[in-house]
C-alpha cells in the first residue's frame, strides 16, 4: 500500500485525499488531511474558500472556490442606462473604484466616438493614480499586519487616509464614489485641491519610507516572503495574469504603456519589474508602483489644463441647470437624457484600463437603446484566482496567508 497512490474522494471542494507515503520521502504510512480556509476568514480579504490538502504542514493540493458574491453585476448593468451602471462599477474593486468608473466611461465613449476634454482626462488620471496608491497601500498594509508587522499597517493605513480624505472632498464619498460620467465628470476639482494633494503626497512618501526601513530589509520578513509561491513569466502569461502579479514575474506589460488612454501618453513613468515572481517581488513591485503613481500625479498637477470637464453635447451630458430652467431646448434635452439616457449607436467594443490589480476591461454591446444589450467585465481578481492553487501547491500552510495577501483578491471582482 505504501508504494501505491490510493484516491479517496470525500467530496470537499474538488480536492481528492490521497495516501502519499512514498511522496513524503519516508516510510510513514499517513493519510493526508483536508483543511478549509474560508469562505469567512479574516485573512481572505473577501468571501472565498480555499480547500487545502495537507501532509503535515506541506500543501499537496489546493482548490480555490469563488462565486460567493451573487450580485449579478453584468446582468444588473443590462437593466439600467449607461450612467446608472456607474454605482455598480464602484463595487467591483471597492478599494480603487475611480479606475472602474474611468474604464466604464471610456468604453461607452468609444462606442459614442467621442473624447472628453483634456482637463477631464487629466483629472481622471490624477484620481485614478490616487486610487491605485490607496489600493496598493491597503494590500501592503494588510499583508504586513498578517505577518505581525502591525506598525507598518498603521503607517500605510494612515497614508491611505490622507488620500481618501481628498477623494471624499472631490467626489462626496470615500469608496463608492460614482464620480465619472459618460462624456466627462460629475464636477470639477474643489478649490485648493492641488495644494492639499501635494501635502498629502508628502505624507504618503514619509510613511512609505518609514515602512521600507522597517520591513523590506527585515530578516524575518525576507525569510517569510522570499522564494515563497514563485510564478514564472511563462506561467503568468499562460494563466492570463496581469498587473503587479505578472510584473513581479518579469512580464513587462502595463495597459497604460501599451494601450494609452486618457492622455497617459503625456506622462513619463517606469514599469517596475521583478525577477523571481515570489511574494517578496510582489511586495516590492507594489511599493515601487506607488512611487511611479506619485510621479504621474506630480506631472499631471504641473500641467493640468484649464477648460471644460464635459463634452459639449446635450445628448451625452446633462444640460446645465440654468439652461434647463430658462430655455425650452434645455428642458427637453434634460427630460430626454433622464428618461432615455445616453444612446450609443449599435455595435460592440472592448476597452482595457490598468486597474489596481491588472487589466480591467469592459466588453459592451449596444443595440442603439439607452441600456447596454450585453456587458462583460474582465476583472483581474477573478482571473488571478485561477493561479492561486498553483502558487500554494508545494508551500507550507503558514504561506497561505502572505501568498493570498500578495495576490490581493478583491471579492467584488469575483462576482459571478
Amino acid at each position: 500500500m505504501a508504494k501505491e497512490l490510493l484516491n479517496v474522494d470525500y467530496g470537499v471542494g474538488g480536492v481528492t485525499t490521497h495516501l502519499r507515503a512514498h511522496d513524503l520521502g519516508d516510510d510513514l504510512h499517513s493519510e493526508t488531511m483536508i483543511l478549509n480556509l474560508g469562505p469567512a476568514h479574516p485573512a481572505t480579504h473577501g468571501t472565498v474558500r480555499i480547500v487545502v490538502e495537507l501532509s503535515g504542514e506541506k500543501i499537496l493540493d489546493a482548490d480555490v472556490e469563488v462565486g460567493y458574491l451573487h450580485r449579478g453585476f453584468e446582468k444588473m448593468c443590462e437593466t439600467v442606462d449607461y450612467n446608472q451602471v456607474m454605482p455598480y462599477t464602484d463595487r467591483l474593486n471597492y478599494v480603487s473604484p475611480i479606475i472602474n468608473n474611468v474604464g466604464w466611461c471610456l468604453t461607452v465613449e468609444k462606442l459614442l466616438g467621442v473624447e472628453v476634454p483634456k482637463r477631464s482626462q487629466y483629472i481622471r488620471v490624477i484620481l485614478s493614480e490616487m486610487s491605485r496608491i490607496t489600493d496598493h497601500l491597503t494590500c501592503l498594509g494588510a499583508s504586513a499586519m498578517e505577518l505581525g508587522a502591525f506598525t507598518v499597517m498603521l503607517y500605510l493605513i494612515q497614508a491611505r487616509e490622507y488620500l481618501w480624505e481628498l477623494i471624499e472632498e472631490v467626489t462626496g464619498a470615500r469608496l463608492t464614489i460614482s464620480y465619472c460620467r459618460v462624456g466627462g465628470l460629475k464636477a470639477d476639482l474643489p478649490e485648493g485641491f492641488v495644494a492639499k494633494l501635494r501635502k498629502a503626497i508628502g505624507g504618503v512618501q514619509m510613511h512609505l519610507e518609514n515602512s521600507d526601513r522597517l520591513l523590506t530589509r527585515n530578516r524575518i520578513f525576507i525569510d517569510r516572503m522570499c522564494d515563497v509561491a514563485p510564478l514564472s513569466a511563462a506561467d503568468a502569461i499562460d494563466y492570463g495574469v496581469t498587473g503587479p502579479l505578472a510584473r513581479a514575474a518579469g512580464v513587462n506589460y502595463d495597459v497604460r504603456k501599451f494601450y494609452p488612454y486618457s492622455s497617459y501618453q503625456d506622462f513619463q513613468f517606469d514599469v517596475p519589474l521583478g525577477t523571481k515572481g515570489d511574494n517578496y517581488d510582489r511586495f516590492v513591485v507594489r511599493m515601487q508602483e506607488i512611487h511611479q503613481s506619485i510621479r504621474i500625479i506630480e506631472q499631471a498637477l504641473k500641467n493640468l489644463p484649464d477648460g471644460p470637464i464635459n463634452v459639449d453635447d446635450p445628448h451625452i451630458v446633462l444640460a446645465p441647470k440654468d439652461e434647463v430652467y430658462s430655455s425650452i431646448d434645455g428642458m427637453i434635452n434634460h427630460f430626454e437624457m433622464v428618461i432615455k439616457g445616453v444612446q450609443p449607436p449599435k455595435g460592440d467594443v472592448y476597452l482595457p484600463v490598468e486597474g489596481g490589480n491588472g487589466e480591467l476591461g469592459f466588453y459592451t454591446v449596444s443595440d442603439g437603446t439607452g441600456a447596454p444589450y450585453r456587458v462583460h467585465v474582465r476583472a483581474p481578481s477573478f482571473i488571478h484566482m485561477g493561479v492561486v492553487g498553483k502558487l500554494l501547491t508545494g508551500a507550507n500552510i503558514a504561506d497561505v496567508v502572505p501568498t493570498f495577501g500578495m495576490v490581493n483578491m478583491i471579492g467584488g471582482e469575483c462576482d459571478r
